[in-house]
Protein backbone atom coordinates (compact mmCIF):
# COMPACT_ATOMS: atom_id res chain seq x y z
CA UNK A 1 0.00 0.00 0.00
CA UNK A 2 1.24 3.51 -0.98
CA UNK A 3 1.64 5.74 2.30
CA UNK A 4 1.78 9.70 2.34
CA UNK A 5 -0.79 12.08 0.27
CA UNK A 6 -0.83 11.83 -3.45
CA UNK A 7 -1.20 14.71 -5.12
CA UNK A 8 -4.81 14.85 -7.37
CA UNK A 9 -4.07 14.93 -10.78
CA UNK A 10 -6.26 18.12 -11.22
CA UNK A 11 -3.69 19.66 -9.08
CA UNK A 12 -0.73 18.40 -11.01
CA UNK A 13 -2.41 19.69 -14.85
CA UNK A 14 -3.19 23.23 -12.72
CA UNK A 15 0.26 23.36 -11.30
CA UNK A 16 1.68 22.19 -15.02
CA UNK A 17 -0.33 24.88 -16.95
CA UNK A 18 0.36 27.60 -14.49
CA UNK A 19 3.85 26.77 -15.06
CA UNK A 20 3.55 26.42 -18.63
CA UNK A 21 1.82 30.11 -18.85
CA UNK A 22 4.99 31.53 -17.03
CA UNK A 23 7.42 29.74 -19.51
CA UNK A 24 5.01 31.76 -22.16
CA UNK A 25 5.29 34.63 -20.75
CA UNK A 26 9.29 34.49 -20.42
CA UNK A 27 9.77 33.62 -23.58
CA UNK A 28 7.67 36.35 -24.90
CA UNK A 29 9.56 38.99 -22.95
CA UNK A 30 12.83 37.44 -23.94
CA UNK A 31 11.29 37.75 -27.97
CA UNK A 32 10.33 41.35 -27.40
CA UNK A 33 13.38 42.31 -25.93
CA UNK A 34 15.51 40.61 -28.67
CA UNK A 35 13.13 42.05 -31.63
CA UNK A 36 13.20 45.97 -29.39
CA UNK A 37 17.51 44.80 -29.88
CA UNK A 38 17.15 44.71 -33.65
CA UNK A 39 15.10 47.50 -33.88
CA UNK A 40 18.23 50.17 -34.27
CA UNK A 41 19.22 48.11 -37.16
CA UNK A 42 15.95 49.17 -39.50
CA UNK A 43 15.32 52.38 -37.58
CA UNK A 44 18.72 54.65 -38.37
CA UNK A 45 17.02 58.28 -38.08
CA UNK A 46 18.08 59.98 -34.59
CA UNK A 47 14.88 61.67 -34.30
CA UNK A 48 13.12 58.12 -34.29
CA UNK A 49 15.65 56.67 -32.12
CA UNK A 50 15.20 59.11 -29.26
CA UNK A 51 11.12 57.76 -29.40
CA UNK A 52 12.57 54.36 -29.20
CA UNK A 53 14.78 55.74 -26.03
CA UNK A 54 12.16 57.53 -24.52
CA UNK A 55 9.79 54.98 -25.05
CA UNK A 56 11.76 52.37 -23.49
CA UNK A 57 12.48 54.61 -20.76
CA UNK A 58 8.66 55.14 -19.99
CA UNK A 59 7.82 51.80 -20.14
CA UNK A 60 10.53 50.99 -17.58
CA UNK A 61 8.85 53.91 -15.43
CA UNK A 62 5.34 52.89 -15.71
CA UNK A 63 6.65 49.78 -14.50
CA UNK A 64 7.99 50.79 -11.36
CA UNK A 65 4.63 53.30 -10.73
CA UNK A 66 3.09 50.03 -11.53
CA UNK A 67 4.48 47.99 -8.81
CA UNK A 68 2.77 50.41 -6.23
CA UNK A 69 -0.26 51.92 -7.66
CA UNK A 70 -0.76 48.49 -9.92
CA UNK A 71 -0.23 45.67 -7.68
CA UNK A 72 -0.85 47.09 -4.52
CA UNK A 73 -3.54 49.53 -5.52
CA UNK A 74 -1.64 52.86 -3.74
CA UNK A 75 -2.35 55.43 -6.53
CA UNK A 76 0.39 57.71 -6.20
CA UNK A 77 0.67 60.81 -8.26
CA UNK A 78 3.97 62.32 -6.89
CA UNK A 79 6.15 59.64 -8.24
CA UNK A 80 8.31 62.66 -10.39
CA UNK A 81 9.70 63.22 -7.15
CA UNK A 82 11.50 59.92 -6.99
CA UNK A 83 12.36 60.62 -10.81
CA UNK A 84 14.07 63.72 -9.56
CA UNK A 85 15.63 63.05 -6.72
CA UNK A 86 17.18 60.02 -9.09
CA UNK A 87 18.25 62.78 -11.35
CA UNK A 88 19.42 65.19 -9.17
CA UNK A 89 21.36 62.75 -6.83
CA UNK A 90 23.14 61.59 -9.87
CA UNK A 91 23.93 65.14 -11.50
CA UNK A 92 25.47 66.47 -7.88
CA UNK A 93 27.35 63.81 -7.57
CA UNK A 94 29.34 63.94 -10.76
CA UNK A 95 29.30 67.44 -11.20
CA UNK A 96 30.46 68.27 -7.74
CA UNK A 97 31.92 65.59 -6.48
CA UNK A 98 32.98 63.61 -9.68
CA UNK A 99 31.18 60.09 -8.85
CA UNK A 100 30.74 58.00 -12.01
CA UNK A 101 26.98 58.13 -13.32
CA UNK A 102 27.13 54.61 -12.40
CA UNK A 103 27.09 55.28 -9.12
CA UNK A 104 25.31 58.25 -8.81
CA UNK A 105 22.34 56.28 -9.86
CA UNK A 106 22.41 53.59 -7.24
CA UNK A 107 22.64 56.19 -4.46
CA UNK A 108 19.96 57.98 -5.81
CA UNK A 109 17.77 54.81 -6.10
CA UNK A 110 18.94 53.64 -2.02
CA UNK A 111 17.99 57.85 -1.38
CA UNK A 112 14.60 57.79 -3.09
CA UNK A 113 13.47 54.03 -1.66
CA UNK A 114 14.54 55.84 1.72
CA UNK A 115 12.80 58.86 0.88
CA UNK A 116 9.46 56.69 0.01
CA UNK A 117 9.46 54.43 3.15
CA UNK A 118 9.71 57.77 5.56
CA UNK A 119 6.99 59.11 3.51
CA UNK A 120 5.00 55.94 3.53
CA UNK A 121 5.26 55.95 7.08
CA UNK A 122 3.00 58.38 7.17
CA UNK A 123 1.32 58.19 4.05
CA UNK A 124 -0.33 54.90 4.29
CA UNK A 125 -2.32 55.38 6.67
CA UNK A 126 -4.55 57.41 4.29
CA UNK A 127 -6.86 55.54 2.22
CA UNK A 128 -8.42 56.03 -1.49
CA UNK A 129 -8.26 59.54 -2.88
CA UNK A 130 -6.77 61.12 0.30
CA UNK A 131 -3.28 59.04 -0.49
CA UNK A 132 -3.46 60.77 -4.31
CA UNK A 133 -3.90 64.03 -3.08
CA UNK A 134 -1.13 63.52 -0.47
CA UNK A 135 1.41 62.84 -2.87
CA UNK A 136 0.45 65.59 -5.27
CA UNK A 137 1.02 67.70 -2.29
CA UNK A 138 4.52 66.11 -1.56
CA UNK A 139 5.55 66.15 -4.82
CA UNK A 140 4.94 69.77 -5.18
CA UNK A 141 6.65 70.61 -2.61
CA UNK A 142 9.75 69.10 -2.92
CA UNK A 143 9.39 70.96 -6.48
CA UNK A 144 9.35 74.39 -5.00
CA UNK A 145 12.03 73.21 -2.60
CA UNK A 146 14.57 72.53 -5.53
CA UNK A 147 13.57 75.53 -7.44
CA UNK A 148 14.44 77.39 -4.22
CA UNK A 149 17.89 75.49 -3.88
CA UNK A 150 20.64 77.40 -5.03
CA UNK A 151 23.34 74.80 -4.57
CA UNK A 152 21.46 72.46 -6.46
CA UNK A 153 21.31 75.52 -9.29
CA UNK A 154 18.01 76.11 -8.54
CA UNK A 155 15.92 77.22 -11.19
CA UNK A 156 18.73 77.53 -13.19
CA UNK A 157 19.53 74.11 -13.35
CA UNK A 158 22.59 71.78 -14.28
CA UNK A 159 24.57 71.29 -17.03
CA UNK A 160 26.65 68.22 -17.37
CA UNK A 161 29.97 68.74 -19.02
CA UNK A 162 30.47 67.09 -21.87
CA UNK A 163 32.93 64.22 -22.36
CA UNK A 164 32.78 62.67 -25.59
CA UNK A 165 31.98 58.76 -26.18
CA UNK A 166 32.52 57.54 -22.73
CA UNK A 167 30.77 54.57 -21.07
CA UNK A 168 32.33 55.82 -17.68
CA UNK A 169 30.26 58.65 -17.52
CA UNK A 170 27.37 57.60 -20.18
CA UNK A 171 27.66 60.22 -22.55
CA UNK A 172 28.23 59.93 -26.61
CA UNK A 173 28.25 61.39 -30.16
CA UNK A 174 25.39 63.33 -30.47
CA UNK A 175 24.51 61.32 -33.22
CA UNK A 176 24.88 57.90 -31.44
CA UNK A 177 22.22 57.24 -29.77
CA UNK A 178 22.52 52.60 -30.29
CA UNK A 179 24.12 52.89 -26.62
CA UNK A 180 21.29 55.06 -25.04
CA UNK A 181 18.70 52.77 -26.82
CA UNK A 182 20.79 49.76 -25.39
CA UNK A 183 21.02 50.78 -21.72
CA UNK A 184 17.07 51.95 -21.72
CA UNK A 185 16.62 48.14 -22.91
CA UNK A 186 18.22 46.82 -20.19
CA UNK A 187 16.69 49.63 -17.69
CA UNK A 188 13.04 48.10 -18.90
CA UNK A 189 14.33 44.56 -19.58
CA UNK A 190 15.55 44.55 -15.53
CA UNK A 191 12.25 46.59 -14.49
CA UNK A 192 10.26 43.98 -16.32
CA UNK A 193 11.78 40.64 -14.83
CA UNK A 194 11.92 42.10 -11.34
CA UNK A 195 7.88 42.45 -11.84
CA UNK A 196 7.82 39.25 -13.44
CA UNK A 197 9.65 37.90 -10.47
CA UNK A 198 7.38 39.36 -7.54
CA UNK A 199 3.91 39.29 -9.44
CA UNK A 200 4.03 35.18 -8.27
CA UNK A 201 5.77 35.42 -5.30
CA UNK A 202 4.28 35.83 -1.46
CA UNK A 203 4.00 40.03 -2.19
CA UNK A 204 2.69 39.85 -5.17
CA UNK A 205 -0.08 37.60 -3.76
CA UNK A 206 -0.09 40.35 -0.85
CA UNK A 207 -0.39 43.12 -2.95
CA UNK A 208 -3.05 41.95 -4.73
CA UNK A 209 -4.95 40.86 -1.70
CA UNK A 210 -3.85 44.54 -0.42
CA UNK A 211 -6.01 46.30 -3.32
CA UNK A 212 -8.77 43.66 -3.72
CA UNK A 213 -9.98 44.06 0.04
CA UNK A 214 -7.38 44.99 2.61
CA UNK A 215 -9.33 44.07 5.71
CA UNK A 216 -10.07 40.48 3.75
CA UNK A 217 -6.37 40.54 3.71
CA UNK A 218 -5.59 41.23 6.99
CA UNK A 219 -7.65 38.49 8.96
CA UNK A 220 -5.97 36.14 6.50
CA UNK A 221 -2.76 37.22 8.07
CA UNK A 222 -1.36 39.71 5.07
CA UNK A 223 0.92 42.39 6.89
CA UNK A 224 -1.00 45.18 5.06
CA UNK A 225 1.53 48.07 6.23
CA UNK A 226 4.59 46.20 5.42
CA UNK A 227 3.41 44.71 2.03
CA UNK A 228 2.92 48.52 1.22
CA UNK A 229 6.21 49.75 2.51
CA UNK A 230 7.88 47.35 0.41
CA UNK A 231 5.86 48.19 -2.54
CA UNK A 232 6.44 52.02 -2.42
CA UNK A 233 10.53 51.37 -1.73
CA UNK A 234 11.22 49.00 -5.12
CA UNK A 235 8.90 51.80 -6.86
CA UNK A 236 10.62 54.32 -5.37
CA UNK A 237 13.82 53.07 -6.03
CA UNK A 238 13.25 51.88 -9.99
CA UNK A 239 11.86 55.61 -10.68
CA UNK A 240 14.96 56.75 -9.75
CA UNK A 241 16.86 54.80 -11.40
CA UNK A 242 14.74 56.30 -14.61
CA UNK A 243 15.67 59.48 -13.39
CA UNK A 244 19.45 58.99 -13.44
CA UNK A 245 19.57 57.77 -17.15
CA UNK A 246 17.30 60.29 -18.36
CA UNK A 247 19.60 63.23 -16.50
CA UNK A 248 22.24 61.31 -18.52
CA UNK A 249 20.85 61.25 -21.45
CA UNK A 250 19.82 64.88 -21.88
CA UNK A 251 22.81 66.46 -19.78
CA UNK A 252 21.18 68.93 -18.64
CA UNK A 253 18.70 69.29 -15.61
CA UNK A 254 16.58 71.71 -13.71
CA UNK A 255 13.34 71.43 -11.80
CA UNK A 256 10.52 71.54 -14.01
CA UNK A 257 12.29 69.20 -16.62
CA UNK A 258 12.55 66.34 -13.66
CA UNK A 259 9.88 67.21 -11.28
CA UNK A 260 7.22 68.36 -13.50
CA UNK A 261 3.71 66.93 -11.92
CA UNK A 262 2.89 66.28 -16.09
CA UNK A 263 6.05 63.28 -15.28
CA UNK A 264 3.97 61.67 -12.57
CA UNK A 265 1.22 61.46 -14.89
CA UNK A 266 2.80 60.12 -17.58
CA UNK A 267 4.52 57.49 -15.41
CA UNK A 268 0.70 56.46 -14.26
CA UNK A 269 -1.13 56.55 -17.90
CA UNK A 270 0.66 54.13 -19.99
CA UNK A 271 -0.25 51.50 -17.23
CA UNK A 272 -3.56 52.71 -17.07
CA UNK A 273 -4.39 52.29 -21.02
CA UNK A 274 -1.97 49.32 -21.15
CA UNK A 275 -3.44 47.37 -18.47
CA UNK A 276 -3.41 48.70 -14.27
CA UNK A 277 -1.81 45.76 -12.12
CA UNK A 278 -0.54 43.58 -15.24
CA UNK A 279 2.63 42.63 -16.50
CA UNK A 280 2.30 43.58 -19.65
CA UNK A 281 0.33 46.56 -19.27
CA UNK A 282 2.94 49.59 -18.92
CA UNK A 283 4.66 48.58 -21.89
CA UNK A 284 1.46 48.56 -24.25
CA UNK A 285 0.62 51.83 -22.96
CA UNK A 286 3.92 53.59 -23.54
CA UNK A 287 4.52 52.00 -26.68
CA UNK A 288 1.23 53.75 -27.44
CA UNK A 289 1.48 57.02 -25.58
CA UNK A 290 5.15 58.20 -26.10
CA UNK A 291 5.32 58.25 -29.16
CA UNK A 292 1.88 59.82 -29.73
CA UNK A 293 3.44 62.62 -27.38
CA UNK A 294 6.24 63.34 -29.44
CA UNK A 295 5.02 63.33 -32.85
CA UNK A 296 2.09 65.90 -31.45
CA UNK A 297 4.86 68.00 -29.64
CA UNK A 298 7.00 67.69 -33.12
CA UNK A 299 3.98 69.15 -35.69
CA UNK A 300 2.60 71.48 -33.67
CA UNK A 301 5.17 72.89 -31.64
CA UNK A 302 4.50 75.32 -28.86
CA UNK A 303 0.75 75.92 -30.86
CA UNK A 304 0.28 72.35 -29.72
CA UNK A 305 0.85 72.71 -26.17
CA UNK A 306 -1.54 70.62 -24.14
CA UNK A 307 -2.97 68.82 -27.04
CA UNK A 308 -1.23 65.36 -26.00
CA UNK A 309 -3.24 65.58 -22.41
CA UNK A 310 -6.47 66.04 -24.47
CA UNK A 311 -5.48 62.95 -26.59
CA UNK A 312 -4.75 60.81 -23.51
CA UNK A 313 -7.93 61.57 -21.79
CA UNK A 314 -9.45 60.49 -25.01
CA UNK A 315 -7.68 57.70 -25.24
CA UNK A 316 -8.52 56.38 -21.66
CA UNK A 317 -12.42 57.39 -21.65
CA UNK A 318 -11.75 55.09 -25.16
CA UNK A 319 -10.48 52.12 -23.54
CA UNK A 320 -12.52 52.69 -20.39
CA UNK A 321 -15.35 52.02 -21.87
CA UNK A 322 -14.63 49.51 -24.46
CA UNK A 323 -11.88 47.49 -22.53
CA UNK A 324 -12.11 48.70 -18.79
CA UNK A 325 -8.67 45.65 -17.97
CA UNK A 326 -6.57 47.76 -20.59
CA UNK A 327 -5.03 47.15 -23.73
CA UNK A 328 -2.75 44.39 -22.99
CA UNK A 329 -5.90 42.02 -22.45
CA UNK A 330 -6.75 42.42 -26.36
CA UNK A 331 -3.44 40.17 -26.12
CA UNK A 332 -4.50 37.04 -23.19
CA UNK A 333 -8.17 37.07 -23.34
CA UNK A 334 -9.31 33.58 -23.24
CA UNK A 335 -13.15 32.85 -23.98
CA UNK A 336 -14.73 31.05 -20.91
CA UNK A 337 -15.42 27.39 -20.55
CA UNK A 338 -18.97 26.73 -21.15
CA UNK A 339 -20.75 25.52 -17.86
Amino acid sequence: MATGLAIPQSGKDAASAFDRKRRLKLLTGLAVAAAVACLPLVVTDVYAQNIIILTLLYAALSQSWNILGGYCGQISLGHALYFGTGAYATTILYTKFGVLPWFGMIVGGVVAAAIALALGYQLFRLAGHYFSIATIVIAEAGLVLVNNWDWAGAATGIQWPFVPDSWAVLQFNPRNKLPYIYIALAFASITWLTTFSIETSRWGYWWRAVKDNADAAESLGVMIFKSKMAAAAISAFFTAIGGAFFAAFVQYIDPESVMNFQLSLLMALPAVLGGIGTLWGPAVGAAILIPLTQVTRSYLGGSGQGIDLIVYGLLVMVVALAKPEGLSSLFTSRKAPRA
